[in-house]
């Protein structure tokens, strides 16, 4: 399965809360939408925290650009 870029995360979350801030759901529906809204949250999130260790790695090698791989739990 592909993983989904960022960008793509936000907008469907984006999507969800137009949907919720709407209002014409039912309750139920609201619900799954607000539970698919924090998965998607957590998911941008734990991407956020990938690319930030990233950076910190290529950082702090004395100003040298070298990247080193560090193992990630893909979402």
């Amino acid at each position: 399965m592909k993983q989904e870029s960022f960008e793509t995360k936000i907008k469907q979350l984006e999507e969800i809360v137009n949907d919720l801030e709407k209002g014409d759901s039912s309750l139920e529906d609201s619900l799954k939408k607000f539970e698919e809204g924090m998965k998607i949250s957590k998911d941008c999130n734990k991407l956020l925290q990938d690319a930030e260790k990233k950076i910190t790695i290529i950082l702090e090698n004395n100003g040298e650009i070298k990247e080193e791989n560090f193992e990630t739990d893909n979402v």
